[in-house]
């Protein structure tokens, strides 16, 4: 591919026209990004699956609930007293109608308006009250503004001399704050992290440049982001992986293509024609990697849920972007300042890493014990994602960092046997004079004044939160009892949650990995111009992922780590969108290090002509470029951890965990090792196939019809 090459030489030659396209594209970006925060939405949308329909329909007749879990106002009585006790129902009634009288329009009930002791524990000594305040869909929180009303108005209240205390699924979710990192001060804090990573890389000023692409890159983005925002609804979240994959992406193109142009300037040439052989080599590499990574993330768009699919839309433009970025202003900066820019660097700059070189020769030095080691290694990070379990995490985990009042009242719902399900429990919506289902150890209430317009609703909730193996069982229950009465339907937050999952982990899932691995394969195949070379880097990849998720799983859900890195206990479920994220953005991520690193093995392969000398300086050459980019994006992923939703959190920390175990044990070892192992048949391309991919096999026509034996074999012919 010297199409790079190409229009590297045009933007020398037209360097004004790039320079001034560029920075107006990233100033209109940087306004875009400002004007596009209303534009974004934080709905998590379902169209088509039954409980979302359910949901929306109780939103629109009863102007509340839905999926939006209640507030819960507790009272935990003192020793020796019950509701029963004298006194203690009028105390009652006094605090929950004041904490009603805060929000107008709330779905409200307890057993002082009902009498359904459905509210009260069997001690009798706790007693709640169920308030669907009206949500706001302009917020993150649909209860942004109905909370701090609530708190007020409970403020000081006691019954028997307990206070009174709000809790609910909300707020203990929203980690007890609603600001945390902005998406700016999150790329801040990554971006000088790169540059320390990078000052150490270079050490020059020269370290500069990467980070300048990137602040090209990332703004230039959001002028395409934000115009996607008026034909499809976009979700918030873009606003922080796009940044942040930005930030990691366009640094890892700038990096390969500036330590190639100072690698060329080492070998003799001059600056202008180092540039031009940077663009032809590395610039290719960044082409093909750029691709690959935007095949990935555009695959999400094949899903049925809307915030996923604007995600994978939105953040397939960043590493087109960074490519063309790359292609066109790094090489005008390279040519007008490149060699001042290396200041205070008074010798030539050293492109071979001493450290990596070593690593790679005692790898293909004993391939078979090196390729077994990472394996074991991979298998033990691999075991606990068998054990992986998909929901929302437990109240008790996101309690940890929720305000005092809401953490005292979950452990008042708990410890009196009430259980955290009530914070979530099912709506069910039913025809006017519908039997009310029953439901074994299930807690079913329908009070009168829920009714309106022909239909009623009743709550449905087991003790157990809808996350465990409990409370999943019950909600199989609850919809099943709900089936069976003519008209009904099954509503809320759980039910919503089990159809996400039908609907990101169903058949269309398949239909999705189909088209990254295919895809992904024919760009591989003709790039590397082999069909062994795609096939390894899929299942490499397969692996990696599964390592990431085993991480994810072993230490949020099991919580190994969370109490010390996050203050936080074991959320007993990975966030269910989660696994499919840091699926399509590690598949794309991952790649990119594969392709920088068996191109440069292919380019080695053709010169020396030996398999293991190939892999040692391939790795020798890329094995510090892939271990840096890999630093830089984890420093973005630990970034992007700093906003205080635990959903974020595991997100952060699945990429954070995926990219290093990638760029050490799977590139750093397997895949090197693999290589040397299978000697010529890496590049076994068979002539109809070659004639089909357009491409000039490596390696001549006996290693196609019979390939060598694996080892350091030099081939009969080459191109």
């Amino acid at each position: 591919m010297h199409g790079v090459a190409r229009l590297a030489r045009w933007s020398l030659a037209h360097r004004w026209i790039v320079v001034t396209a560029w920075v107006v594209l990233a100033l209109a970006g940087g306004m875009a990004a400002a004007q596009s925060g209303h534009r974004l939405s934080f709905a998590f949308d379902l169209p088509g699956q039954p409980a979302y329909e359910t949901n929306t329909a109780i939103v629109r007749e009863f102007g509340t609930g839905g999926d939006n879990p209640p507030l819960v106002v507790v009272v935990r009585l003192p020793p020796g007293r019950t509701v029963d006790s004298s006194g203690v129902r009028a105390q009652l009634a006094a605090a929950f109608g004041q904490a009603a009288a805060a929000l107008p329009g709330a779905r409200a009930a307890s057993w002082v308006s009902t009498g359904d002791r459905a509210f009260v524990s069997a001690d009798g000594r706790t007693a709640f009250q169920l308030l669907y305040p009206v949500p706001d869909f302009a917020s993150s929180d649909p209860y942004a503004a109905a909370l701090p009303r609530l708190n007020r108005a409970v403020a000081g209240l006691r019954v028997d001399g307990t206070p009174v205390l709000v809790t609910g699924a909300s707020i203990l979710s929203s980690g007890g704050s609603g600001g945390g990192s902005s998406v700016l001060a999150e790329t801040l804090l990554a971006g000088a992290g790169a540059l320390v990573i990078l000052a150490v890389v270079f050490g020059s000023l020269i370290a500069l440049t990467p980070l300048l692409i990137a602040a090209v890159a990332i703004p230039s983005a959001f002028v395409f982001i934000y115009a996607l925002t008026y034909a499809i609804t976009v979700s918030t979240l873009v606003q922080n992986i796009v940044a942040l994959v930005g930030l990691g992406v366009a640094i890892d193109y700038a990096l390969l293509i500036v330590t190639r142009w100072r690698e060329e300037r080492g070998r003799g040439l001059d600056n202008r024609a180092a540039v031009l052989r940077a663009s032809a080599t590395a610039g290719s590499s960044v082409l093909f990697s750029g691709i690959t990574v935007a095949v990935s993330l555009a695959a999400l768009a094949l899903t049925s849920v809307p915030f996923l699919r604007s995600i994978g839309l939105a953040a397939m433009l960043i590493p087109l972007i960074s490519i063309a970025v790359s292609a066109t202003l790094l090489p005008v900066v390279l040519d007008a300042a490149g060699p001042a820019l290396e200041w205070p660097r008074r010798r030539p700059a050293r492109t071979v890493s001493p450290l990596w070189t070593g690593i790679a020769r005692r790898v293909t030095a004993r391939p078979g014990w090196s390729a077994a080691g990472a394996l074991a290694v991979l298998a033990v990070l691999i075991v606990p994602v068998f054990s992986l379990n998909l929901g929302e995490p437990q109240a008790t985990a996101t309690a940890a960092t929720a305000p005092a009042p809401a953490r005292a009242g979950l452990d008042a719902l708990v410890s009196s046997g009430i259980g955290p399900g009530v914070l979530r429990p099912a709506e069910i919506l039913l025809p006017a004079g519908a039997a009310v289902p029953a439901v074994h150890g299930v807690m079913v209430t329908a009070p009168g004044a829920w009714a309106r317009g022909g239909r009623h609703i009743a709550n449905a909730w087991p003790p157990d939160d809808p996350s465990t193996a409990g409370g999943k069982a019950a909600l199989a229950a609850i919809r099943s009892a709900v089936a069976a009465v003519p008209g009904a339907k099954t509503g809320g937050s759980p039910a919503q949650d089990a159809d996400f999952i039908t609907a990101l982990y169903g058949p269309n899932l398949a239909i999705i990995i189909a088209a990254i691995v295919i895809v992904t394969f024919v760009l591989l195949a003709r790039g590397l111009r082999s069909l062994w070379l795609p096939v390894k880097a899929l299942l490499l990849n397969l692996i990696s992922l599964a390592a990431a998720f085993g991480v994810l799983t072993f230490v949020w859900q099991e919580g190994h780590g969370t109490t010390a890195l996050f203050s936080s206990p074991a959320t007993g479920a990975v966030t269910l969108w989660v696994p499919l994220a840091v699926f399509a953005l590690l598949f794309g991520l991952s790649m990119d290090y594969e392709v920088f690193i068996l191109t440069r093995i292919n380019e080695e392969y053709e010169q020396a002509g030996d398999v293991r000398e190939a892999v040692v300086r391939g790795i020798g050459h890329t094995g510090r470029l892939v271990t840096s980019g890999a630093l830089i994006l984890c420093l973005a992923f630990i970034a992007l951890g700093g906003v205080p939703v635990t959903d974020v959190k595991i997100l952060s920390t699945g990429l954070a965990a995926g990219i290093i175990i990638d760029a050490t044990v799977i590139r750093g070892v397997l895949a090197p090792a693999l290589v040397a192992l299978l000697g010529r048949v890496n590049w076994w391309l068979p002539r109809p196939a070659a004639r089909l991919l357009r491409v000039t096999p490596l390696v001549g026509g006996a290693a196609h019809d019979s390939p060598a034996p694996p080892g350091g074999v030099r081939p009969a012919s080459r191109r």
